[in-house]
């Protein structure tokens, strides 16, 4: 399997992040794609490549045009008003306010455009947005082209960004993103199953009223786990979605016994849909030592669900999500791969 990496991640560096109430330096960190890189070079996965360029046609049919620009701008304007540190929101349109009107102001346009305070936004955080989208598409084409499977290893990750809204460390959605393009370029029908501790929000409100992308979502139950306010079973879909929306909420310490349960019904709702392309949002945040899940996923247990993954006999594209036991996540996000491969 062939990986698109670029060291533009790099370019998104921020040092803090609130968690828990103190700004703690992020887990989403750089170290995370060069540990993953290590690993699959170490292994002998399969060659490496750098990203194509795209421009922002592929991501204007994923996302609003509002949150682009603001995206594009918020580092700029924030160090304009004269804030120190990075950009961190602190007010939001809540359920008692307008959310109809945006702040001309950047703190109260961060707000707008923001899901939750723990994501700061620094310097070089949309040159690596966008290089990650990139790394993503040519992924993508690779596929369509005709390979089985590649590895698109974006870092920041995506699945947490809606139609106009960042936040989870995800700025521009990959995997919603590749998804959009491949229907634009023929495919009819995508999958795209989430292995993510966390649910992905972002991708589910995306597609949440379409019958062309079934979004399927294996995680941490959102009573308890971030993002909290979406993820629940009784989420289907909406109108001609209704039905391609799947949940799969599980309780804290859930071992892999009952998550390939769910993996094991989310792959033959897939077999029925029969899909053109099948995308993995790849999070290996359900690792047992992850610092931020409370799943109890074993190393050996990754590999297995690449070879289940490998049974739907699907061309897949693999996009790198979360995961944040660091000096694991080489072995831990190529298990899935090697597995998927063997």
């Amino acid at each position: 399997m062939r990986t698109v990496y670029t060291a533009d991640h790099r370019l998104r560096d921020s040092k803090t992040e609130l968690y828990h109430g103190a700004l703690v330096p992020p887990f989403e960190c750089p170290e995370r794609a060069e540990i993953i890189l290590a690993r699959i070079n170490e292994v002998k996965l399969g060659d490496v490549l750098g990203q194509k360029g795209y421009g922002l046609d592929p991501v204007l049919r994923t996302h609003d045009k509002g949150l682009v620009d603001f995206l594009a701008s918020c580092w700029d304007e924030w160090q304009a008003a004269g804030y120190g540190g990075e950009a961190i929101t602190s007010v939001w349109p809540t359920r008692t306010m307008r959310g109809d009107r945006i702040p001309t102001e950047i703190e109260g346009k961060l707000g707008y455009y923001a899901l939750a305070s723990e994501t700061s936004i620094s310097g070089g955080t949309w040159e690596a947005a966008l290089a990650s989208k990139n790394v993503a598409l040519t992924a993508t084409d690779m596929v369509l082209d005709g390979e089985r499977a590649a590895f698109a290893l974006c870092r920041p990750p995506g699945h947490h960004a809606a139609i106009d809204q960042f936040g989870g460390y995800c700025f521009l959605n990959n995997a919603a993103i590749a998804a959009q393009y491949a229907l634009d370029k023929g495919a009819q029908r995508v999958a795209i199953i989430d292995i993510d501790f966390h649910h992905g929000n972002g991708t589910q409100h995306i597609f949440y009223q379409r019958d062309d992308v079934f979004y399927l979502s294996i995680h941490g139950d959102p009573a308890e786990a971030f993002p909290y306010y979406l993820g629940y079973s009784d989420e289907p879909g909406e109108g001609k979605g209704e039905g391609f929306n799947k949940n799969y909420p599980l309780p804290p310490g859930s071992d892999y016994s009952s998550w390939s349960e769910a993996l094991d019904d989310a792959c033959a709702r897939i077999h029925n849909y029969s899909p053109d392309l099948l995308v993995v949002s790849h999070g290996v945040d359900a690792y047992e030592k992850d610092p931020i899940s409370f799943f109890k996923i074993r190393s050996e247990d990754f590999i297995d669900c690449g070879a289940r993954l490998s049974r739907l006999n699907l061309p897949t594209l693999f996009v790198m999500e979360g995961g944040y036991a660091v000096s694991e996540i080489g072995v831990n996000t190529v298990n899935v791969l090697s597995g998927f491969e063997d």
